[in-house]
């Protein structure tokens, strides 16, 4: 007899994405899943987001890494909630976990939740969280290969941030090429070159995300 385990887990973790897009529904709340590569740059995005959108947006974090909670710990000294999620080694974050994350924010006085997923371009991709967007970020540094060699993650995002564009004079990096490599593999994907440490291109992504809040 042959079980196919895979299929197994992933329908539980199905069945988890559907109560957290219900509670998120009932709750009017919009939720993003941040995906990109270890230190791309989403935390910092995050703290600058919850920083810049203070008096315009009340947001909270669920933060997956898969030890310590160093970015939860960011996150609230930027003004947000934030509820930790620690893996213990496993290389993205779950519909059951993040469900029962939701249950520790305070969902009522928030506007907005974004899901920081664990560090990682190809697992994070396969798992459905409920969210009602997904957000991948490509940093310069990462060089301008990403979006070919990790296809699934990048045809499935709604919005990929361009971060850390303030160094692409400094490295070597085809702007046009990852946009060319992107157009094929997602043509509806929004697409910002921003810097989180120097603010450049942040006020289209905060236009994009008072859209999604008021959109509810």
């Amino acid at each position: 007899m042959k079980v196919n385990l895979n299929t197994r887990i992933l329908s539980k973790n199905e069945q988890a994405a559907e109560l957290n897009r219900g509670f998120l529904a009932d709750h009017k709340l919009a939720c993003l899943n941040l995906i990109s590569s270890p230190g791309s740059g989403k935390t910092t995005i995050l703290a600058r987001t919850i920083t810049d959108l203070k008096d315009k947006l009340r947001i909270g974090v669920i933060e997956g890494d898969i030890k310590t909670d160093y970015d939860a710990q960011r996150i609230r000294t930027a003004g947000a909630a934030a509820v930790q999620i620690e893996t213990e080694g496993a290389c993205h974050l779950s519909a059951p976990q993040v469900n029962w994350a939701l249950q520790k924010l305070p969902v009522n006085d928030l506007d907005l939740v974004f899901i920081e997923n664990v560090g990682n371009l190809v697992c994070p991709s396969a798992f459905d969280l409920g969210e009602s967007g997904r957000v991948v970020v490509l940093s310069i540094p990462e060089g301008d290969d990403k979006p070919a060699k990790y296809p699934g993650t990048f045809a499935n995002a709604d919005v990929i941030l361009i971060n850390k564009i303030d160094l692409i004079s400094y490295l070597k990096f085809d702007l046009q090429r990852v946009l060319a490599d992107i157009a094929v593999l997602n043509s509806k994907a929004l697409i910002m070159q921003i810097s989180a440490a120097t603010g450049q291109g942040m006020q289209t992504w905060y236009d994009w995300l008072m859209d999604q809040q008021t959109s509810r």
